[in-house]
């Protein structure tokens, strides 16, 4: 069995040679900060290297979404008292116009019977939200879809001291499925429209809810 010979002094790394791996080290970090985990995490981009690989976008999309999520949290805490408050069936006379024939004869056989029909148009940075006022587990058909773009959105519930997001999405065009409130309280939708140009959003929703409420 051979024993291992020892390092000279001559074998060990200089300080100098110990100072330049650690400069070289620090400036491939911060190389990848600046190339890579700022563009990606917060749309920033003072290379440019981030547009060419597509991270500046990655970096603008959850910066969107986070922006929305605040702006949402910020509605529901300063929202207690709605704007309106109206019971299911004048909706159509106050706030929408009835979806035209062709719709009609477009959707499925499986359709659902909708209670309510909603349209109504957002401006350019407009937003607006929609509840249902719902029990404990009670369920809710819904589905909407945008004429002219398309808009980031918000699902989520709040109401006896309970907050949820559902389900959040960026520059979608329409949505359907069911909603189930996980809790008694206001359950619903925030839409925001990001685009250029204005957008018209049609809402049909069915089911066991009381009331739907409107923000603006």
């Amino acid at each position: 069995m051979h024993n291992a010979q020892k390092p000279t002094l001559d074998d060990l790394p200089s300080a100098r040679q110990l100072w330049r791996s650690t400069a070289i080290a620090a400036a491939a970090a911060a190389a990848i900060l600046v190339t890579v985990v700022w563009p990606s995490e917060y749309a920033i981009d003072p290379t440019g290297i981030g547009g060419v690989l597509g991270l500046t976008e990655m970096g603008e999309i959850k910066a969107q979404l986070a922006e929305e999520a605040e702006a949402d949290r910020l509605m529901m805490e300063g929202s207690s008292e709605p704007q309106s408050s109206v019971q299911p069936g004048i909706l159509d006379a106050i706030f929408g116009v009835i979806v035209g024939t062709a719709h009609a004869q477009e959707a499925p056989a499986a359709t659902p019977a909708w209670r309510e029909e909603i349209t109504f148009t957002l401006t350019p940075g407009q937003g607006i939200e929609i509840k249902l006022v719902m029990s404990e587990g009670a369920i809710a058909p819904f589905e909407w879809v945008v004429e002219g773009g398309a808009v980031n959105f918000d699902l989520h519930g709040d109401g006896s001291g309970n907050n949820i997001s559902y389900e959040k999405g960026r520059a979608v065009a329409e949505d359907s499925g069911e909603l189930t409130a996980a809790f008694t309280g206001n359950h619903g939708w925030f839409w925001r429209n990001r685009g250029d140009a204005s957008v018209s959003v049609t809402l049909r929703v069915g089911g066991d809810y009381s009331e739907i409420k409107r923000f603006d």
